[in-house]
């Protein structure tokens, strides 16, 4: 009867232990990582299991490989750019080169998977061999890439993706034409303690081997170690944040393999036993291809120093790069270094050949450095250019027009009225307008832009460009008015607030301007640069936007003093 009393005692324990249990759950936000943390402690868990199993052959693990190989492809969407597969080809000649050492002799491949969000690299069965985005952008050598690889060529080797498949065929109880659709995270997660440090100790082996240096395996765990203690106070990665995603893989990552300190300190010992001298390292051949990445990433967030510096370094690397010489000159010109971007823009037409978009930034660029000289800088460049020179007429009419020359900039707008009906008549009148502008005709910029604007109603820069023009005729409630005519896209909207702010200031409307002036500012910082506003705009517009940041910190001075202490 006791028995039977304590058994009850337990069972009510139990169930009100599962009630209170399921009353306070508590809300856990989905992430990526979370399948990557359940295979990782179940997998190296299993991996801890004695094997029992009867090596398979190579041919079978190979056919399973490439099979998982296949499946992968189907399911990751990749885009094959020139970028690609130029990283593809570098993976391919580094990877063959580790594989010539490797104890097994299996027909080796080698994958790029683009996304930066993958910050990791593994292996499958037979010989395939994927890198990540997110983790060559780390590196700095091809020592590190060496030592990477050479991991995963060891993991191969040793027979652990092998394990991992005789493994899973046993638990799912799956015949082995069904293993082609096993998860790859499987094989993204980590191996046992012991696996993993066989893999570091036997793949720098391998690299030295292939005539590397050792210190590519330091450095990589050494640039591991820093994201690992940056990862536990939630900071920044060594040269950028990175994303929620990428931060999301690198936990899944830590947690399933050995401590970054564990891993350097046997990489040292055994370069010590081994006694290997220490060999200069070697660049990676497709850095720039991430420096130019970060460039543009920094661009798109308006850090123009940042990305000015990337787009240097990736040009030092690999000068004939489109991609790299658009930034350098976007952000050069951001930062009122106009003669630096005129330089960046000539390069980049010598590239393209004659781009209207990229000949209109070199002539305003030329202008903005020096006005006399533009002229003659952008007519020695037209007379070089090939193929159609037509468009060009507009831009070589416009740094004339700034020379004291206006007879070019009449024939040009005479030659757009006389084709009413052509496509490019009424771009021509509003890029000429503009021109006008920059030379303080404002009366003869109002009139093109305004007939520009009514003919390409939906085109939001002219409009902005006529309340610029009309702003300076004292029309501001017209320049309002032009802000409000055509649906704005959301990338249009810190133009068209400083805009706004202009007017209102002008209308003596000094709260809504200071307003629209901070969400000016807060989208493009250059507006606080007066060198970048005065060789842009009227001098009406550079006075305007000097006193209302004036205004704008006596205000914050104002509110610091009036704070309670």
């Amino acid at each position: 009867m006791k028995h039977w009393i304590a058994l009850s005692v337990i069972v009510l324990l139990g169930v009100a232990a599962v009630l209170v249990s399921e009353r306070r759950k508590v809300d856990v936000p989905a992430s990526p990582a979370a399948l990557l943390y359940l295979i990782a402690d179940t997998e190296q868990e299993l991996t801890r299991m004695p094997v029992s199993f009867t090596r398979m052959p190579d041919e079978e693990e190979i056919r399973i490989g490439n099979g998982l190989a296949r499946y992968y492809a189907t399911r990751e969407e990749r885009e094959n750019t020139p970028e690609t597969t130029v990283i593809d080809r570098y993976l391919t000649q580094v990877g063959m080169q580790l594989a010539r050492h490797a104890h097994r002799r299996l027909p080796y491949k080698f994958h790029y998977i683009p996304s930066s969000y993958m910050v990791n690299a593994f292996a499958l069965p037979g010989g395939h061999v994927y890198v990540g985005g997110g983790l060559l952008a780390l590196m700095d050598s091809e020592d590190e890439l060496a030592a990477v690889i050479g991991h995963e060529i060891e993991h191969i080797d040793h027979f652990h993706c092998a394990e991992r498949v005789q493994r899973e065929q046993a638990m799912r109880k799956l015949p082995l034409g069904g293993l082609v659709a096993l998860p790859i995270e499987l094989f993204e997660a980590g191996y046992s303690k012991d696996q993993e440090m066989e893999a570091d100790r036997e793949g720098t082996r391998l690299a030295v081997e292939a005539g590397y240096s050792a210190n590519g395996a330091i450095r990589m765990f050494e640039t591991f170690r820093r994201l690992y203690q940056e990862y536990q106070v939630k900071a920044r990665t060594p040269q950028e944040e990175l994303s929620q995603v990428a931060v999301q893989t690198l936990e899944g990552y830590f947690r399933s393999h050995p401590l970054p300190s564990e891993r350097i300190a046997q990489v040292q010992k055994l370069i010590a036993s081994e006694g290997w001298t220490v060999r200069p390292e070697r660049d990676l051949a497709v850095a720039y291809i991430f420096w130019t990445a970060r460039a543009q990433r920094a661009l798109a967030t308006h850090k123009y120093a940042q990305a000015e510096q990337w787009a240097t370094r990736s040009l030092q690397m690999q000068p004939a790069q489109e991609h790299a010489l658009q930034v350098l000159a976007e952000a050069q010109f951001a930062q009122a270094n106009f003669a630096g971007a005129a330089a960046a823009y000539r390069k980049l037409l010598d590239l393209r050949g004659g781009s209207i978009d990229i000949a209109d930034s070199y002539a305003l660029s030329l202008a903005a450095a020096d006005r006399q000289s533009a002229a003659g800088e952008f007519r020695q460049w037209m007379e070089s250019a090939k193929g159609d020179t037509h468009e060009l007429q507009v831009p070589m009419a416009g740094v004339l027009l700034l020379a004291g020359d206006a007879d070019a900039a009449q024939k040009a707008v005479d030659s757009a009225h006389a084709n009413p009906g052509r496509e490019w008549s009424p771009m021509w009148l509003g890029k000429l307008g503009w021109w006008y502008y920059v030379n303080g005709d404002y009366q003869t910029a109002a009139s093109l832009l305004s007939e520009a604007a009514q003919e390409r109603p939906g085109d939001m820069k002219l409009w902005v460009r006529l309340a610029w023009a009309q702003i300076e005729l004292r029309q501001y409630s017209s320049a309002l008015q032009a802000l409000e005519t055509t649906v704005y896209e959301r990338q249009s909207q810190p133009e068209r607030a400083i805009v706004r702010a202009v007017a209102r200031w002008q209308a003596r409307e000094p709260d809504q301007a200071l307003q629209e002036y901070a969400v000016a500012v807060g989208a493009h910082p250059e507006w606080e640069n007066p060198a970048w506003v005065k060789a842009l705009y009227s001098p009406l517009v550079a006075q305007s936007v000097e006193e209302m940041r004036a205004e704008q910190n006596r205000r914050r001075e104002k509110a610091k003093i009036a704070a309670p202490r």
